[in-house]
């Protein structure tokens, strides 16, 4: 009788398939062979320096000339200095497929009207999914959306002898608050430091800061600013640390968290939308009772399976539209955090997303990037002015791809249709 669990079986057959234990072992073994020189970095790029890199991987590595020639294109390479203050070793740029949906009716805050809204992705049916979801949220009239909170959280944290000089430097941080304030927005024209939360474990304390960074996502700007935040206080207090750290994990930066699911990092948004029974036969070819009894399973299995929300797939929407539009696409870990909600109503169905963690910008970052710069113009949110805009086109595009998978799932289409637009075309 084997007592082992199956995953630990398939394990060990696993292993045994790639070789004995003596070809594993010789496999793992640190390699005593000198390593080839490193690649010098290059923070300033230049046409000169994209071709040096390329000699340099043609010459000792697998790539050829056709790797050169598809990703240093002759535009990339005459552009190559427009990408330097975002990237470093520049060797040109992989081309993502950029599909449109729209026109998406906006009943928003700060985004009202029509949009065409592009997004980048690599996976056949996401778009036409999107864009079926946009089409019935069109026809019921719009989507309603609104910013209703934000702010970027760092958190730097603090190590001290004992609980008594924690509690000592939570007093002092209390007493100066607007000193530590002002020596935070010294670094920026923009940010502004709006919440200082001690939070203490015995010897250590997080500091949970919350700045609004204007029209940029303002992941950078932040970290400048906590960085001078921290340096006045280890100037000016008078209990000092045996040691401190500029980010100590709590933020939830990149991550999905508790924290960022019921506080928010970034800008918190709610959307909805009433779809009519007509939409939904016509539009989404669906029935409004079995899209019912599917989202009490989805959410069951939601609950079942640890997720920190109710929802989806937010991360699809979120990739994409963060791709074509230059935003930090890591943040897509905590913004895909939050609650779709589907409820009957009169005379249609009421669907909402709820997302506290929405990480985009209009200015900085990737956003003036070429590409991604013309993305942002199709929308009309290039430049100052419509952060809270896209930030409500965000979470719109997320419910329009709710509603779409719902419908999809519900009604028996979902494989048919990644069969006849993803597998089979």
């Amino acid at each position: 009788m084997n007592l082992l669990p199956q995953s630990v079986v398939s394990m060990l057959q696993s292993l045994h398939s790639q070789g004995s234990i003596e070809e594993l072992g010789k496999k793992l073994a640190v390699s005593q062979k000198r390593p080839a020189e490193r690649l010098r970095p290059k923070q300033t790029s230049t046409p000169e320096t994209v071709n040096a890199f390329w000699q340099r991987l043609i010459d000792d590595g697998p790539a050829t000339a056709v790797s050169k020639d598809e990703l240093a294109d002759e535009q990339s390479v005459d552009r190559s200095g427009a990408y330097s203050s975002n990237i470093e070793n520049y060797i040109g740029t992989t081309k993502i497929p950029m599909g449109v949906i729209g026109p998406l009716r906006m009943n928003g805050l700060n985004a009202s009207g029509d949009y065409f809204v592009p997004m980048a992705t690599s996976e056949a049916a996401l778009i036409a999914s999107y864009g079926r979801g946009a089409e019935a949220c069109s026809k019921a009239g719009g989507i309603s959306a609104g910013v209703v909170r934000e702010g970027v959280l760092r958190t730097p944290a603090f190590v001290f002898e004992n609980m008594t000089n924690s509690g000592a430097f939570i007093s002092w941080i209390a007493a100066n608050t607007e000193a530590i304030k002002a020596a935070a927005e010294s670094t920026t024209r923009f940010g502004k430091l709006v919440l200082i939360e001690p939070f203490m474990d015995v010897d250590i304390v997080f500091l949970v800061c919350r700045f609004t960074t204007g029209d940029a996502a303002g992941q950078n700007m932040v970290t400048v600013a906590t960085q001078e935040m921290c340096k006045f206080i280890i100037d000016h207090c008078p209990i000092k640390p045996k040691h401190w750290f500029i980010e100590a994990n709590f933020s939830g930066d990149k991550k999905a968290s508790y924290l960022g699911m019921h506080s928010g990092r970034g800008r918190k948004v709610t959307a909805s939308v009433i779809i009519p029974h007509d939409v939904i036969r016509r539009n989404l070819r669906a029935d409004a009772e079995t899209m019912l009894t599917y989202g009490k399973v989805a959410g069951l299995g939601a609950v079942l399976s640890g997720q920190l929300g109710a929802q989806a797939h937010y991360a699809n929407g979120l990739a994409a539209l963060y791709l074509a539009t230059g935003q930090d696409v890591a943040c897509v870990a905590e913004s895909a955090v939050g609650f779709t909600r589907m409820e009957p109503r009169e005379n249609g169905l009421f669907f909402s997303v709820t997302m506290p963690n929405i990480i985009v910008g209009t200015v900085g970052g990737g956003t003036g990037l070429p590409s991604q710069s013309a993305a942002l113009s199709i929308m009309g949110l290039q430049g100052a002015g419509h952060a809270k805009a896209l930030a409500e086109i965000t979470a719109a595009v997320c419910l329009c791809g709710e509603i779409s998978i719902i419908a999809a799932i519900s009604a028996g289409h979902f494989t048919n249709a990644h069969q006849k637009l993803a597998r089979f075309r």
